[in-house]
């Protein structure tokens, strides 16, 4: 097959197959939610919750704070001559940004201890 028809048709199958995908979990939701209300379902079961919005975007936030202090870390330690670059990044992103997710699962459940006490209380 010639390379420029090659350079045409990966893309378009690859688009094609990202919008089946799409395109089949959302008929099949509907399917679902048709046949739920049709059996007697209650249609507010399908309305999206808002909750948590704020903790969400702390943990986002605090998530790319930890990515971005990996980076500098990573580049002390590339230029120090304590870690060869290629190795330097990766590691500091992925445990900068993990301890992030840690600190931040940590803060939201005593933020949810501090809320359930405070329903047991009043």
């Amino acid at each position: 097959m010639e390379p420029f028809l090659v350079g045409i048709l990966v893309p378009l199958g690859a688009f094609a197959m990202v919008f089946g995908i799409f395109y089949l979990g959302i008929t099949s939701r509907n399917r679902e939610r048709m046949a739920l209300i049709e059996r007697g379902a209650d249609p507010t079961l399908f309305e999206a919750k808002k909750t948590g919005n704020a903790s969400s975007l702390f943990k986002w936030g605090l998530f790319l704070v930890g990515i971005g202090f990996g980076i500098v870390a990573a580049y002390f330690l590339s230029n120090g001559g304590a870690m060869d670059e290629g190795t330097a990044y990766p590691a500091m992103i992925f445990i900068f940004g993990g301890i992030a997710l840690i600190v931040a699962y940590l803060w939201q459940h005593k933020e949810d201890e501090k809320e359930a006490q405070k329903e047991i209380k009043g």
